[in-house]
């Protein structure tokens, strides 16, 4: 299932959300999504920012029930 929005899945979920999120976006495997971040801490660079900055910045998937 492919939605055109970037936002967290309830479902599917290891940390945050945001691996779920990019794969139902762009109709890739989570899993493939979350290999490919793990090597990717590997070089250098801000990777685990922006990951953290992905987690604060994308929606969380609302299904209508409020949140009491």
């Amino acid at each position: 299932m492919s939605t055109s929005t970037l936002v967290r899945p309830r479902e599917g979920r290891m940390i945050g959300g945001v691996c779920a999120g990019l794969g139902r976006r762009y109709n890739v495997s989570a899993t493939k999504v979350r290999v490919i971040f793990l090597l990717s801490c590997l070089l250098p660079g801000p990777q685990f920012l922006v990951y953290l900055a992905l987690w604060a910045l994308m929606p969380a998937e609302h299904r209508g029930i409020p949140a009491w």
